[in-house]
Parts: structure tokens; C-alpha cells; sequence
């Protein structure tokens, strides 16, 4: 059985992608590890990705890969070259970006592409994964992650909802939801633009399976 580690900064990606592994990869055995304060002291400490947040992401991953774990995904999108530097020290295995996987097939597809982010630090690392040249305007989702805190998922989908009206109004022709938790407003956000949507859970997933050959 293959066994699969999810590497954890925000509680509210556990759920989405533990289900998008059980529908669509239910033999997969899941390992989750949750570090809930990488996150908040990222914002607080105004360090950025130093050395000491690059430590313990090789700290979270040698832990993943001492408990038998054949992959690797981590589903914080805020931290790419701490994971990036991980991935570099694991040539033998698959090391994932939360966004790689999306990143990759919203480029495939050719469209202009409305990224959506409702943690803010994302919109200032992940652009930079697109390649140059990609169509592509960013949008914050501005409240929603303080509408989960406070336990309003109807609101945090009102306000994803929001933000991809205002991408399709500038022409966008693919929303791309950033944050694992925001994959809850996939169905929400189809139906309020009629656009294609891809969610972080969905495109990763599709990834493991094609790099474990499984």
C-alpha cells in the first residue's frame, strides 16, 4: 500500500484533502502532520522563509519520511521554497508544493488564469511559481479566513465567490482556488461564474498518483 504523508500548516486543509484522497485515491494510506503555528508565526515574526522556517519544514519532513511515507505532500501555500528546499534533499521521492499540480494544469490549459488566495502571504510567493509570461491576475479573498476562524464557512464561500466574480469581470477564463481549504467553494464558485475550476486537493492528487505510478 502506498503511503502518502500531508504535512499540514493551517487545520483547515486536513479535511479537504483527506477527502479528495478518499474519493479519488481511497487505497492510499494517509499520514497527516499538523503544524498550526508555521502560519501564524510566519505573519508575526515578519522574518519571511529565514533559515529557522526552513529548518522546521526539513525537520517535519524527515519525521514524514522516518514513518515510511513514499510521498510527500504539504499543503501550506504560502511556504514554496521551504518546500522547495526539501524536495531538493529528496531526489528519491516525491516532494509536492501544494499548488504545483494546479499550477501545471491551469498553465496546460492555455487560459488566462484568476488565482484566488485567502491567506495573503500566498499572493506574494505563489505567483512566482507560474512561468513567465502565464496570463495570469490575482485576487484576494478578502475575510474569508477570518469567516472559518469564527466558524462561517457560508460566509468564507460568499467572499471566494466574490473574488472570482471580480477575476471573471477582468476577463479571466479559469479560476484557480489556492488554499486547500478553499476547495469547499469549488461547486459555489462554478456555479456563480460558469467558469472551469481548479482546487489545490483535485490537482495534487491527479500528481501523486501520475509521479508514484499508481
Amino acid at each position: 500500500m502506498t503511503r502518502v504523508a500531508l504535512i499540514h500548516a493551517l487545520a483547515y486543509s486536513v479535511a479537504p484533502i483527506n477527502a479528495e484522497l478518499a474519493r479519488a485515491w481511497p487505497e492510499c494510506e494517509r499520514m497527516n502532520l499538523l503544524d498550526d503555528s508555521l502560519s501564524s508565526d510566519l505573519v508575526r515574526s515578519g522574518c519571511g522563509l529565514d533559515a529557522a522556517m526552513h529548518q522546521r519544514f526539513e525537520t517535519l519532513a524527515v519525521y514524514a519520511e522516518s514513518t515510511g511515507a513514499q510521498a510527500i505532500l504539504f499543503t501550506c501555500s504560502a511556504f514554496g521554497p521551504c518546500i522547495e528546499a526539501v524536495a531538493a534533499r529528496r531526489p528519491h521521492m516525491p516532494v509536492l508544493k501544494p499548488n504545483e499540480a494546479m499550477v501545471a494544469e491551469a498553465v496546460a490549459t492555455g487560459k488566462r488564469v484568476g488565482l484566488i488566495a485567502s491567506f495573503a502571504p500566498t499572493l506574494l510567493s505563489m505567483p512566482a511559481e507560474f512561468p513567465p509570461g502565464t496570463a495570469l491576475v490575482t485576487r484576494l479573498a478578502d475575510g474569508a479566513m477570518a469567516a472559518l476562524d469564527r466558524g462561517d464557512a457560508a460566509e468564507h464561500d460568499a467572499r471566494v465567490v466574490d473574488a472570482a466574480r471580480w477575476l471573471q469581470q477582468r476577463g479571466c477564463e479559469l479560476i484557480a482556488l489556492s488554499q486547500f481549504s478553499m476547495a469547499r467553494a469549488e461547486a459555489a464558485v462554478r456555479q456563480a461564474t460558469d467558469l472551469p475550476v481548479l482546487t489545490t486537493p483535485g490537482s495534487a492528487v491527479r500528481a501523486l498518483r501520475q509521479r508514484l505510478g499508481v
